[in-house]
């Protein structure tokens, strides 16, 4: 047994982050190991200054000093209730190690091998920066590997390459969760073991069933909305109607509330999850909206946002062969009528989770009973 620790994006008070964090360590702990997710805050993650970094990059509030105070005044107190909720759920669900506010935080911790997470670890945070950290630049003299990590996107400028580039040259041994990455790190001449499902996929329905709540009965439509796409919920509107069934949309935002659909705001993991189980139609821009929909084989469709960030989406619906429920069309509903084949996506899902289950245990077995 060995002592792994983990660096991913388990803080932002999101259910992806905080998903692929127990699906991590349920994994790691199943090979037998002892795993903890290393409780890495950044500032600008949670509370007020997450708030405000994010007003930084929208031009049309940040211009203007009452809608500055307006944004703020809306969106503190919904931040600070999701941060509430999600550190109760952190608690029931991880294994979490001291606090690390800062690198001297980060340098106190020894485990026999670091992991680096998935998610977007490798992409930049809300301030538009990456984060070292998430590149375990803090450990010295130990294993350092990658699992299924994410960049987030595709384009980066020639400085950002170069960075990246020596900071991945540390590692041990590299997985990735998009094709795309694996492309990358080709292009840029940095050893890569391959792609790997995210862990939220390495999980069966069995197991994740232990994680749902009570069944939801009634019929309807579901939106898990993450981008500020006014498409994404119109085409959700007209399509519920269009089928006669109620439409409604969760998430941990209140101001989603003005959004169409019914919100079910903010609700507990078990809740979030019974939702994506028991819908009739589901639709998402999110990542891990689709990996669940996966999982529990339901009917969705995919509007992908308008900015590079959607490769994550289109690696795994390649690899599913899904690309045909990306909606490109807003007034075309008749993708009902293609119905997903649950019995060939369960079998690529379950070959690669074999494969990716594989790769992790031949990783971490370099370093077992290792003097290293």
């Amino acid at each position: 047994m060995m002592d792994l620790k983990i660096i991913t994006r388990h803080a932002p008070s999101n259910y992806g982050s905080l998903l692929q964090s127990i699906a991590t360590i349920k994994i790691l702990k199943g090979m037998g190991h002892q795993a903890q997710i290393i409780d890495y805050l950044r500032p600008d993650e949670r509370g007020l200054q997450a708030v405000l970094t994010s007003l930084a990059s929208k031009r049309s509030w940040n211009n203007n000093l009452l809608k500055k105070w307006f944004y703020v005044g809306v969106r503190y107190p919904e931040e600070r209730c999701a941060e509430v909720r999600f550190n109760q759920m952190r608690r029931r669900y991880l294994v979490l190690s001291h606090r690390c506010s800062s690198v001297s935080d980060l340098q106190k911790l020894d485990a026999d091998v670091f992991i680096t997470g998935s998610d977007q670890v490798w992409g930049p945070m809300l301030n538009d920066h990456y984060d070292e950290n998430y590149f375990l630049s803090f450990v010295v003299d130990k294993p350092k590997i990658a699992y299924a990590a994410s960049f987030g996107k595709t384009e980066f400028t020639p400085a950002i390459i170069e960075n990246y580039k020596q900071m991945l040259s540390q590692y041990n041994a590299i997985t990735v969760r998009e094709d795309s990455a694996v492309k990358m790190l080709n292009n840029w001449k940095t050893d890569c073991v391959g792609q790997v499902l995210d862990p939220t996929l390495m999980l069966t329905l069995d197991e994740w069933n232990q994680y749902t709540g009570k069944e939801i009965k009634k019929k309807y439509v579901l939106v898990y909305q993450i981008h500020n796409d006014r498409n994404l919920g119109l085409y959700a509107k007209h399509f519920a109607k269009s089928i006669g069934l109620p439409l409604i949309r969760i998430s941990p935002y209140l101001h989603q509330i003005s959004r169409e659909g019914k919100l079910v705001w903010l609700p507990e993991l078990g809740e979030f999850l019974s939702y994506i189980k028991h819908c009739s139609y589901f639709i998402t821009d999110s990542f891990h909206g689709t990996a669940f929909a996966l999982i529990f084989n339901k009917q969705f469709f995919e509007i992908l946002p308008n900015n590079n960030t959607g490769s994550r989406n289109l690696s795994i619906l390649r690899l599913t062969g899904l690309e045909n429920r990306i909606v490109s069309n807003y007034n075309d509903f008749d993708i009902i009528k293609k119905r997903i084949d649950y019995n060939k996506v369960n079998a690529i899902l379950a070959e690669e989770r074999l494969k990716s289950i594989k790769i992790l245990k031949d990783i971490l077995h370099i370093y077992e009973n290792s003097s290293y």
